[in-house]
């Protein structure tokens, strides 16, 4: 894969940093969007062998990115990366023409496999036996319902049903490390 451009489309900063950062190790030519829009016009001067794109954005999904990426790189190889994973939108995005489908969290080395397998349907090397404790799945929900309120923490607590200070509690603490 050295030498071959990768396009990252996704809305979490942290998450494209981490992972451009481990692609380019890789050899890879690496170019990052956070949103649809950027996305579309890095195409304008960028065309990437290689694609993963975040379903769920703010504005438009990455669903909404496989044609045009298709229509600029025919031969690009576009991965659907997503932390709300479901048989509908895993279906949707092959229908569309995305080459595979993986669930968050991934690392760099199981989304370099999934780009590298033939198609969808190959079998994926099996991921290391690695759960989240509760602690950790509370915490990554905690991020995402504070994401979606744009870091209020009113808000957040009252969509999680728990007082503000409790919630101001559990942000104190660093997440559990696994």
């Amino acid at each position: 894969m050295s030498g071959q451009a990768i396009l990252l489309v996704d809305d979490d900063p942290t998450f494209c940093q981490v992972l451009a950062r481990a692609m380019r190790r890789r050899q890879l030519d690496v170019r990052v969007a956070h949103d649809a829009r950027q996305g579309i016009e890095s195409l304008e001067e960028f065309k990437p062998d290689f694609a993963v794109l975040d379903l769920k954005m703010d504005g438009p999904s990455g669903l909404s990115l496989i044609e045009p990426i298709l229509d600029s790189s025919p031969d690009c190889k576009i991965l659907m990366l997503t932390g709300y994973a479901s048989v509908a939108t895993a279906v949707a995005a092959v229908k569309l023409g995305a080459h595979n489908y993986l669930c968050k969290p991934a690392d760099a080395d199981q989304i370099l496999a999934a780009l590298e397998c033939e198609a969808v349907t190959d079998e994926l090397p099996e991921p290391a036996e690695k759960r989240l404790s509760v602690d950790r799945v509370e915490w990554e929900y905690i991020q995402q319902v504070m994401a979606a309120n744009d870091g209020n923490i009113s808000a957040t607590a009252r969509q999680l049903g728990m007082h503000r200070r409790t919630l101001q509690r559990k942000l104190d603490k660093h997440p559990v490390r696994e």
